[in-house]
């Protein structure tokens, strides 16, 4: 066993030590999924359906029930494939349809479960870096995101991020070949997956290095590693690409188009990287006008707020692992030029830049800290109300 593995075996009752996060962000997700209900209620629309059968949702349903091959072709000639969307969550929505659920229900099980799984993820990551009181804080605060009802949909949000937590946490504690397997299944349920895979690849060259060096300055005492955690580590490596690789190759050979054969896919969807030039237009757009200003000068305001986040985890010195996989989340969700409302939620699965907040609402006193969260718990599932009833997703 390697020092960090040693560190977390000696912790007994995980489970019983993430059970404050774990109830407190069940609270919070009852209390957004109240206030769905209430809104929908009153605007005589079904909350259920807006959480399992609406947008994206009705797609990951479609492939599970389906298959791939189902395409829209607009008027604009824009043409909406099925094959956009990575296949895990209809997997495991199929799976639950053959357990006797309709796949409807299956997605929100999933997701409902997956939920809970993320929330516990990031728990362990924040209490192996900062201790048990901002294990609960980092959770709170992923529960309390403006659009954290999402969490609660039968979206591949949750399912992403319980994966890319859990693989996060295996390679802090050095479980090489854990954290492959979950990057892996992290690729086949979302595009970015590949941050999940870049994080394993960067710790473990990292620590490769660390051990030849460590092995250098020993000299005949040799290494203290164990035996074979090389092997792991190049597995878990090799691992780590697969299910995000392994897809987008599948897409390109079944559309003829070859390797990039997925990009035409999202190009259809109007879904490309251009470095954020469309983004900076359509904030720029916003200031033509001034109601509109004042949304421009919120999207600037929080844009900022990302980029200082992400320069107070490098002045934390978070692990690299986790500063590659936000880092790359960021980028990914602002510098696409997909359908701008989707960003928020694009950003959801960057947990890693909640924990300078959490680390400060750990060191503050409880009924001040607890007074905050409650007061943001409350304007998000007001807000997570207003949104789906309107605009909402995708």
């Amino acid at each position: 066993m390697t020092d960090l593995e040693t560190r977390t075996a000696g912790r007994p009752g995980a489970l019983r030590r993430a059970a404050p996060a774990l109830l407190g962000y069940a609270a919070v997700r009852a209390l957004g999924l109240l206030a769905l209900a209430l809104w929908s209620a009153a605007r005589d629309k079904s909350a259920y359906t807006l959480l399992t059968a609406r947008w994206d949702s009705l797609w990951y349903t479609r492939v599970a029930e389906l298959g791939y091959g189902y395409e829209v072709r607009l008027p604009n000639g824009d043409v909406h494939s099925n094959l956009a969307f990575f296949p895990l969550l209809p997997w495991l929505e199929r799976l639950g349809a053959a357990a006797g659920l309709s796949y409807a229900d299956a997605g929100f099980v999933v997701s409902l479960l997956a939920s809970l799984a993320a929330a516990w993820g990031i728990f362990a990551v924040a209490e192996h870096l900062y201790g048990r009181r901002a294990g609960v804080y980092a959770v709170l605060l992923w529960a309390v995101l403006p659009v954290g009802i999402v969490q609660s949909m039968a979206y591949s949000e949750s399912l992403f991020t319980a994966l890319a937590a859990w693989s996060l946490y295996a390679v802090l504690t050095g479980r090489w070949v854990t954290a492959g397997v979950l990057a892996a299944l992290a690729g086949l349920t979302r595009p970015v997956g590949l941050a999940v895979a870049a994080a394993v690849w960067v710790a473990a060259i990292v620590a490769f290095v660390r051990t030849r060096s460590e092995a250098v300055t020993d000299g005949a005492h040799g290494s203290p590693h164990a035996p074979g955690e090389g092997a792991r580590r190049v597995f878990g490596m090799l691992l780590a690409p697969l299910g995000a690789a392994g897809y987008v190759l599948w897409v390109g050979h079944r559309t003829g188009e070859g390797p990039l054969g997925y990009l035409d896919v999202q190009a259809g969807w109007r879904n490309g990287f251009d470095g954020g030039v469309a983004f900076a237009r359509f904030v720029a757009d916003k200031f033509t006008s001034f109601p509109s200003a004042l949304a421009g000068v919120g999207l600037i305001a929080g844009v900022a707020l990302l980029v200082w986040l992400y320069v107070v985890c490098v002045r934390q010195r978070q692990p690299l692992a986790l500063l590659v996989y936000s880092g790359i989340v960021t980028v990914l969700a602002l510098c696409a030029s997909s359908y701008f409302g989707s960003k928020p939620r694009l950003l959801m699965p960057a947990f890693p830049l909640l924990l300078p907040l959490a680390l400060a609402l750990a060191r503050t006193r409880t009924s001040r800290s607890a007074l905050i969260v409650g007061g943001v718990a409350v304007a998000s599932a007001v807000y997570g109300a207003f949104w789906l009833n309107g605009s909402g997703p995708p």
